[in-house]
């Protein structure tokens, strides 16, 4: 069955950086766009980052982009969120997904990522 697994996530302080995983199984990881989503708390769940099946298309919400890099490594099933100069507001859940198909979009248990002093 399909599975994604996200890591990396914990605590940083303000301006600092993480990276996380989101290890993909059970389905052909190569064939599909991947997405990065975020809910902080209280708030609703927010798609701030995907890539394209082949890694060669990125788009990010202005909010992230310059900061935020997506990549993945298909090899490896693996998707990756680089996190650069972090800001407290940007404390939640994060969460990647495969909206494989209309009736198929899969989610990872999230990671949580605090951002504070």
């Amino acid at each position: 069955q399909v599975q994604l697994v996200e890591s990396g996530g914990g605590l940083v302080q303000p301006g600092g950086s993480l990276r996380l995983s989101c290890t993909a199984s059970g389905f052909i990881f190569s064939n599909y766009a991947m997405n990065w989503y975020r809910q902080p708390p209280g708030k609703e769940r927010e798609l701030f980052a995907d890539i394209s099946s082949s890694g060669g298309v990125t788009n990010y919400a202005d909010s992230v982009r310059g900061r935020f890099t997506v990549s993945r490594d298909n090899t490896k099933s693996v998707m990756y969120l680089q996190m650069d100069n972090l800001k407290p507001e940007e404390t939640a859940v994060y969460y990647c997904n495969a909206p494989i198909s209309k009736s198929a979009d899969y989610w990872g248990q999230g990671t949580q990522v605090t951002v504070s002093s």
